[in-house]
């Protein structure tokens, strides 16, 4: 065995094997399998998410150009740098269970180390081979180990065995080293793949308890509100009210004394009631008492109804609850597509509808304003605006609902979430009221 030497000539291997495949039929049938070889791996790669299945292929496509009986693809653990079989084919449960070695061990060991293809003709005779006891078990005999690089980083190694002496040509070497850099291309995907998913899911963490801080903060503020301040106010109007009533009985003819009384009856009547619509905003109470549906009615007869805008209601009744945490982001979707309507839209219409349909619930807000061109909410986050769409469907995504917004300047909005109800809610359709 001597990995230096195959590596120093694999260059030239290549070259010869590819200018014998000019000059004659062979060689050109051995480009066109190794063409579709690559091919087939690199659909692969481009096609799947799933690293085994991608490897799979990669090892398949290998023992059919090859005729290898047995083998497999080791990868590389970073933090520990043993190798490990991920997968195989042809070796028995307790190869491809105990086979693992340290950086440099055994043959797969320095391969990946070095970087370097290694063949031999015999690894039963190898001095240094990890494991001769499961080689023997095996009946391994004829070997060749090829390193899955990316960017010259080693990740894994790609071992095809037989079970009789052979000598491997340079197209075998080359065949391998071909395929086993798409794979290495396809672990280091699968990696990166990998850390995004485990970003998002700590941002999706974070986002969530930022959400259910956000509405802890808002329901203490609201009681507060509801016990401290807005109990205050509603004494004073009573207290305003009365001195109203007792100055009219004691016949004070004070014209301007009797005004501003009126005037500050009246002030602290339309502070309480602001307090009370603020009160809803924070936490409407219905959502907890009487459900997501009620909830929505009041929310929106209450905004829109007393600015000139015509509420229209297409609700299903749920039976059973949404999750907690469901129902209020539902509510928060519905209350920040009416809130930019009445801000943005010059809408004369707003029809909110909430229907069953294929074991999802979708929710959708429609008016008929003055619309606008989706493709520019990036430009107006610039200017300080369009962050109320993105955090509906950031909201959306916290739960496993989609939201999208659809609009043309002229043509109304449509602001529509799906959230797959997976068993947990029934709904009922009932007459909107």
């Amino acid at each position: 065995m001597d990995g230096d030497n195959e590596q120093n000539k694999y260059g030239t291997a290549a070259k010869n094997s590819l200018d014998s495949g000019l000059n004659n039929k062979a060689g050109e049938e051995y480009i066109d399998n190794l063409i579709l070889a690559i091919s087939r791996v690199s659909a692969a790669i481009s096609g799947l998410i799933d690293l085994d299945a991608t490897l799979n292929i990669g090892l398949d496509t290998t023992f059919e150009f090859m005729g290898g009986k047995a083998g497999g693809i080791m990868l590389l653990d970073e933090e520990s740098d043993m190798l490990s079989y991920r997968v195989t084919r042809g070796f028995s449960d307790r190869y491809s269970e105990e086979m693992d070695m340290k950086l440099g061990e055994g043959i797969a060991g320095k391969v990946a180390q070095s970087g370097k293809v290694i063949m031999v003709d015999d690894i039963s005779l190898e001095h240094d081979v990890a494991r001769p006891d499961l080689v023997m078990l095996e009946g391994l005999k004829a070997f060749i180990s090829v390193p899955l690089k990316a960017r010259e980083k080693v990740l894994g190694v790609m071992n095809i065995a037989s079970q009789k002496p052979r000598s491997f040509t340079k197209r075998d070497i080359y065949m391998c080293k071909s395929i086993g850099d798409q794979l290495g291309t396809a672990i280091e995907q699968a990696k990166l793949y990998k850390r995004l998913q485990r970003s998002k899911e700590r941002y999706r963490q974070l986002a969530q308890r930022i959400i259910v801080a956000q509405e802890k903060e808002r329901k203490k503020i609201a009681r507060d509100l509801h016990d401290e301040t807005s109990q205050i106010l509603a004494g004073l109007a009573l207290n305003l009210q009365a001195l109203t009533e007792m100055s009219e009985r004691l016949g004070i003819r004070d014209v301007q004394f009797k005004e501003i009384l009126k005037k500050s009856h009246a002030s602290t009547v339309q502070v309480h009631s602001e307090i009370s619509r603020l009160i809803a905003d924070l936490r409407p109470t219905q959502l907890d008492t009487l459900g997501i549906v009620a909830a929505i009615r009041q929310y929106v007869n209450s905004m829109v109804v007393a600015r000139g805008i015509k509420a229209h209601f297409d609700l299903d009744a749920v039976e059973k609850h949404l999750l907690p945490e469901e129902e209020l982001s539902l509510f928060r979707l519905v209350q920040g597509a009416v809130g930019n309507i009445i801000q943005h839209s010059e809408a004369k219409n707003v029809t909110i509808s909430l229907k069953h349909q294929d074991d999802k619930l979708v929710v959708k807000v429609v008016d008929d304003g003055k619309g606008f061109q989706v493709e520019k909410l990036s430009e107006l986050r610039k200017i300080g605006r369009g962050y109320g769409l993105l955090n509906m469907k950031e909201r959306m995504t916290l739960i496993g609902a989609t939201c999208s917004v659809q609009s043309q300047p002229g043509e109304g909005t449509t602001v529509r979430a799906v959230l797959p109800l997976s068993g947990k809610v029934s709904i009922k359709e009932t007459k909107p009221q």
